[in-house]
């Protein structure tokens, strides 16, 4: 490989699972890619979706990095706009100080759930629009350097614990550029503009105190199998349950077979739906290096996060080491 590779779980609940069954999966995969040599970890805040359980970020973290002694951890991302900026850096500088030169923050602004759940974290529709300013604050809390007089993060101040924006529109990228920050962006579900915003994230970039260069993460879908009809049949499966995971939201929410996804998915109308994962490969070992030289190549990336898709931990976890024995992923 000629970047590195890190990890994005999505700590999946699978049929049959308990959310103590995923998490109990999460460790068992960080340990993996702690082993194979991989840089980071990182895990999402979604809200309201059962098959989805790392709502409560940072407890995730600090679970996972209690079980694991070096690879970095951290969020991919925290939704700011859900959160206040002093409880985040009070969190992540508790991480910190716990885990020292091994936490990241990832941010994003989106809720990371429906409407109806977006008003139940956020309560204020503005909530959104701060971001930028609540990056801000949330950095200087952090360095100690608190903006609002009479207020210290504690723990937190003075952990400098690294920054990440997040994104998948050229808003994102307008923010990390202006802040100089590192973008990560989520390619892995929401393909369309990837080129443009690492472009204009690459253009406009200001060097700052954290980042003197650019730096561009970005996320790409992977199930490496040494058999390849197995590779590809396992991805089959996790494209329907994300299709599900989309469209069965709610207690009135029609209830979808296989062959009704596989049709949706095959339709005109279901086009939009089967592009969300369009960066996505399946294959054996030297499909999935190739694929991955190509897909960092075309990001202009200089780092990949890896979504390992399998349907069961078991998979998943070979399918990791598959990978990093293809690429020699401690690059």
């Amino acid at each position: 490989m000629t970047v590195p590779l890190s990890v994005l779980d999505l700590a999946p609940v699978a049929e049959g699972q308990t959310v103590g069954d995923s998490l109990r999966a999460s460790v068992d995969l960080a340990r993996a890619a702690e082993a194979a040599g991989y840089r980071r970890v990182w895990y999402a805040e979604h809200h309201n979706m059962p098959t989805i359980a790392s709502s409560a970020t940072a407890v995730v973290v600090a679970h996972v990095a209690a079980h694991t002694s070096r690879i970095r951890l951290g969020a991919g991302g925290v939704m700011l706009p859900n959160h206040s900026p002093l409880v985040v850096a009070e969190q992540f500088g508790t991480l910190a100080s716990l885990h020292p030169g091994r936490i990241d923050l990832g941010l994003g602004r989106a809720p990371g759930s429906d409407r109806t759940t977006t008003y139940a974290l956020r309560r204020d529709p503005a909530a959104a629009e701060r971001f930028p300013d609540d990056v801000v604050e949330l950095q200087a809390y952090l360095a100690g350097e608190s903006r609002v007089p009479g207020v210290q993060a504690v723990p937190g101040a003075g952990t400098r614990v690294p920054l990440y924006v997040l994104g998948s529109s050229l808003y994102g990228a307008q923010v990390a550029a202006a802040l100089g920050l590192p973008y990560a962006f989520a390619s892995h579900f929401a393909p369309a503009m990837l080129e443009q915003a690492v472009a204009l994230y690459r253009r406009d970039f200001r060097p700052s105190e954290q980042l003197a260069e650019p730096y561009v993460l970005a996320a790409v879908n992977v199930v490496a199998d040494h058999d390849a009809t197995d590779a590809q049949r396992q991805l089959a499966t996790v494209r329907r349950s994300f299709v599900k995971r989309i469209l069965q939201r709610g207690p009135d929410a029609p209830l979808l077979g296989d062959d009704e996804v596989d049709a949706l998915l095959a339709s005109a109308q279901g086009a939009q739906l089967a592009d969300m994962l369009r960066y996505s490969v399946a294959g054996t070992p030297e499909e999935v290096r190739e694929y991955l030289d190509r897909f960092a190549a075309h990001a202009d990336a200089d780092e990949l996060v890896v979504a390992f898709q399998s349907p069961d931990p078991t998979s998943r976890v070979r399918s990791l080491e598959l990978t990093a024995a293809a690429t020699a992923v401690a690059a």
